[in-house]
């Protein structure tokens, strides 16, 4: 029995690569993301899998009664492991030049896991959330979802196979008794252990069901639906669900869950109700559409890793121009990859027992090469240990450290205040009430009296309407109502911010205590070092001063340290600082609240210098103003022995 070409399909292929790749580009306007949901074109994949795997089963089944699994497997093998294996090839390469020790054992851990058919559980018990920024930069993360469909592909023909054999009469019963016990597993476990849910196949089974059962009732029924009212309606509220869901879903969301019903409805809709003159499927099936369909698979492969490389090398910071270049160059190898090595490697001339030896050969070499990576500790003679000789405690990888204060302020996420006896701080603004949030929890023995929370606030882009709205909004929550004392700890680099800051504290300042605080010191940032990419001045002072002084920063003595916060002192702009902070105070002194000028702790003016360094000799910033955990607990202290959080 053939399986008819519907072209349909493909075009849902299209949507599903460009909802995830415009969801990885990370494409913002005026600092919100566009395509915030595009994650749910995996899951788009996941339902046109599980319709056109299950449909070459049961009509082999039915037409043949019998099933060639080496037919199926040689099938499977000549779609997914060329291509895949060309962008590990053509990776390698980027990963030796660009990443540090650490990170290239990961993603050769990564590569042996994909290989394995296994990187969704190295991802998961490696601990890396889908959607953090690190994620970002990691460049086989992509490969979790292929790992889902190989183990789908490996047990699904098996386990269909024997209930059509033994017990088909209750095969639709079966199938949908899955999906079910699938999804109540999905919604459970996203709201009780997010990771397993989002990386396992148990959990994503279902969607995969859905599209089995359609494949299941097509073939029984002997056509799709015949109902030409619905033909119409349906495929037009199945593509209105998905776009709905890449437009408005978010990574804060329960997924998968029930709430993931919304765009799997949607290809389901579109599947059974699309006929060949209804406008969707003319829509989806014309040129554009079709063809990013047959190209989609290679785009999926390349985009994950050139995003990430791009990110790591720092190739397409703010220039719009070089991110429409890395789509060009997504696009150009997905093309190439498609004609010269998916389509040669479909075709049946070829014999498969050549082409499984050259597959073999090619794993293999993959595999030993990552491999002997992971044992050689990530070849850290490749910098002559010049880089990794002087950094023993402080991590040169300014990202992880970045992630690392990211994942201890997310324990705190929709906390609301608990104690009845404290002082209850509110700090709010953006990335840098986050630092100074960290630098009080982390030192909560030392300030009993208080209990601190913070809160995101976004002091610029406002229309007149929206500002009041985001200010009664932000009134309502309960977090705020419970707090007794709004501390403003925000980086007012932008002119417009003191605007909209002085509109915050006339509505709230008849309301609650407020406290405004300085901006922090802003440095002059260095350039890159020797090809490595956003140092912070701490990284580039070791650097730069390594010949002379053969740095080991676990030894850095009181001297090397003096000279490193010494050398914060002198890179600050002072202008710029002073300008800031004079308009700020203004605004405070006009208002009269309590102002509080960071660089009291941040900097001792009469020994000339800024703290870059603990006395410790760790690292305090991991870029040119946040604070790394070790910085914040630092300045806490500082803050604390200085007495610097006044309330009189």
């Amino acid at each position: 029995m053939k399986i008819n070409y519907r072209s349909e399909i493909d075009g849902l292929r299209a949507i599903a690569v460009g909802a995830v790749i415009l969801y990885h580009a990370q494409i913002s306007i005026l600092g919100h993301n566009i395509f915030k949901g595009g994650f749910i074109g995996v899951d788009i994949f996941f339902v046109i899998s599980g319709y056109l795997i299950t449909s070459i089963i049961l009509k082999e089944l039915i037409s043949t009664g019998s099933f060639s699994f080496r037919n199926f497997y040689e099938r499977r093998i000549r779609r997914l492991l060329p291509a895949l294996l060309l962008v590990m090839l053509a990776s390698l390469p980027f990963a030796w030049f660009y990443l540090m020790p650490s990170d290239l054992i990961e993603f050769s851990k990564s590569i042996i896991y994909s290989l394995s058919f296994g990187s969704n559980f190295y991802f998961h018990y490696s601990g890396q959330e889908y959607g953090t920024t690190i994620g970002l930069y990691k460049p086989f993360l992509h490969t979790w979802s292929l790992s889902v469909e190989e183990q789908y592909y490996i047990l699904f023909p098996i386990l269909f196979f024997l209930v059509f054999k033994y017990f088909r009469k209750y095969l639709p019963q079966i199938l949908i008794l899955g999906l079910l016990a699938s999804l109540g597993f999905a919604d459970w476990t996203s709201r009780n252990y997010t990771s397993v849910s989002f990386y396992f196949l148990h959990t994503r089974m279902w969607e995969l069901l859905a599209g089995s059962l359609l494949a299941y009732f097509e073939v029984k029924l002997g056509h799709r639906s015949k109902h030409k009212k619905l033909n119409l309606i349906f495929p037009s509220v199945g593509l209105f669900l998905i776009g709905y869901s890449i437009l408005f879903f978010n990574d804060r969301m329960l997924h998968p869950s029930l709430y993931t019903l919304i765009p799997v409805i949607g290809v389901c809709l579109i599947i059974w109700f699309t006929q060949k003159n209804e406008i969707i499927t003319k829509l989806l099936s014309t040129k554009l559409f079709v063809g990013i369909g047959l190209i989609s698979y290679s785009m999926y492969l390349w985009h994950y890793p050139v995003f990430a490389f791009s990110r790591i090398t720092y190739f397409t910071e703010n220039n719009i121009l070089r991110e429409l270049l890395l789509m060009i160059i997504i696009f150009t190898l997905s093309i190439i990859t498609y004609y010269f090595i998916e389509r040669p490697a479909r075709n049946r001339k070829f014999k498969f027992k050549y082409f499984f030896i050259l597959i073999i050969i090619s794993s293999l070499s993959i595999l030993v090469f990552n491999m002997i990576t992971v044992l050689e500790n990530g070849f850290k003679n490749r910098y002559n240990n010049e880089y990794s000789e002087i950094y023993i405690k402080n991590n040169l990888f300014n990202r992880q450290l970045s992630e690392e204060t990211k994942q201890y302020h997310k324990k705190f996420n929709n906390q609301k205040f608990q104690s009845t006896n404290k002082i209850k701080v509110l700090i709010i603004g953006n990335s840098h009430s986050v630092d100074l949030f960290n630098a009080f929890t982390q030192n909560k023995d030392l300030f009993k009296k208080y209990e601190f929370l913070q809160m995101g606030y976004n002091f610029i882009n406002h229309t007149p309407d929206k500002e009041i709205k985001y200010l009664i909004n932000t009134e309502k929550d309960k977090t705020f109502m419970q707090a007794d004392i709004l501390m403003i700890s925000n980086y007012f680099i932008k002119d417009g911010s003191q605007k909209h800051l002085e509109n915050f504290i006339k509505y709230f300042k008849d309301k609650k205590k407020i406290i405004l605080t300085s901006n922090s010191n802003i440095y002059y940032t260095k350039n890159n070092y020797k090809g490595l990419n956003y140092l912070s001045l701490f990284d580039f002072y070791l650097l730069s001063n390594k010949d002379k002084k053969k740095f080991i920063d676990k030894d850095l003595s009181p001297k090397d340290i003096y000279k490193i916060n010494n050398y914060y002192f002198n890179l600050r702009l002072k202008d710029k600082i002073k300008e800031i902070n004079n308009r700020l105070n203004q605004i405070s002194k006009k208002h009269d609240i309590k102002f509080l000028l960071k660089q009291d702790f941040q900097c001792q003016m009469k020994k000339k210098i800024c703290y870059g360094a603990t006395e410790e000799g760790i690292k305090i910033h991991w870029d040119t103003t946040h604070f790394t955990l070790e910085g914040a607990k630092f300045f806490g202290k500082k803050i604390y022995d200085l007495n610097w959080f006044k309330l009189n």
